[in-house]
């Protein structure tokens, strides 16, 4: 299986992650949810697959193009 990076595409903070390592998912499933001025931007699945790991805890700063999950894919 290939590894599939899940990049942001905005400078934030990570509010919350839904994804947990193992668990299967869809394509445009939430992975995670980034706050920036006050707005939650969902960081969407771009294919199915398992998530293999995920990059960064809740709280962290991301910055645009950031890797922040890889799935198996």
């Amino acid at each position: 299986m290939a590894d599939i990076a899940v990049p942001v595409e905005i400078t934030a903070s990570v509010w919350k992650i839904e994804a947990t390592p193992g668990q299967a998912v869809a394509a445009g499933d939430v992975l995670m949810i980034l706050e920036s001025m006050k707005m939650e931007i969902p960081v969407e699945s771009p294919r199915a697959g398992t998530v293999k790991s995920i990059l960064v805890a809740e709280g962290d700063q991301v910055n645009e193009g950031q890797v922040v999950l890889l799935l198996d894919a």
